[in-house]
């Protein structure tokens, strides 16, 4: 009988092996079978959907960019990135914490449903879209039409946001710091409350931002003038 040493780091050069292969073997562990909790991939070079649809309590550290759906369909790993990440980083993440070191590009985190994404440097267009639930910080900016549909959730930009910030939003909580190039249909800025600075440094806390004060930033959400029909408006549907 093979006994496997899970506490070993496990190293897959994606030089040598298959990006369909370190997969596969990722999506075996899923429902706690045996292998290695921690894993290191070298030679990403932009490839896409690494670790990509995990269902596993493990750590998996990319030594490079990554390409598109980076650690998409996410639940349980903590998946980190030392590098950059091209399109629909953790797009559709279930829980689990998702780390980009440097960029990511746009949609972050689309249709997110839980966990923690963490982009360090900027995000680009359309970051949050139509996140459910995901909670999503990133230090540097974000671009235009981030949290477009955003249900539920929060999104937390510690530099700007670009124009059309929250268009149709629904439920989702939005806090920036620096400026914002102009707001979409349905989102004003709100008060920013006590509970709402104890929440944003919890969540600062939680991404490892240590050099934001929670009081500096402003908070988003929806007017809620797009939920029903209003018959004083029929002449503009």
């Amino acid at each position: 009988m093979t006994t496997v040493n899970e506490t070993a780091v496990e190293v897959v050069d994606l030089a040598t092996t298959t990006l369909r292969e370190l997969n596969q073997r990722l999506h075996d562990l899923a429902g706690g079978a045996p292998g290695s909790r921690h894993w290191r991939v070298l030679n990403p070079s932009g490839a896409h959907a690494i670790a990509c649809g995990i269902d596993a309590e493990i750590e998996v550290e990319i030594e490079g960019h990554a390409g598109y759906y980076c650690a998409g369909m996410n639940k349980f790993a903590t998946v980190r990135v030392h590098g950059n990440a091209s399109t629909g980083l953790a797009e559709n993440i279930m829980s689990g914490t998702v780390i980009v070191e440097g960029n990511a590009s746009q949609s972050v985190a689309a249709t997110g449903r839980g966990g923690l994404v963490v982009v360090n440097g900027d995000a680009s267009a359309r970051c949050g879209i139509s996140m459910k639930g995901v909670d999503i910080v990133v230090r540097g900016s974000v671009g235009h039409m981030s949290a477009f549909m955003a249900q539920t959730g929060r999104l937390v930009v510690c530099g700007d946001a670009g124009d059309a910030l929250g268009d149709s939003i629904y439920e989702a909580r939005l806090y920036v710091r620096g400026r914002v190039a102009g707001l979409g249909a349905d989102c004003i800025e709100k008060e920013l409350r006590d509970e709402h600075v104890a929440e944003l440094r919890e969540l600062l806390a939680r991404a490892g931002v240590d050099d934001a004060d929670p009081s500096e930033f402003r908070r988003y959400g929806s007017a809620r003038q797009l939920y029903t029909f209003k018959i004083d408006n029929v002449s503009a549907y």
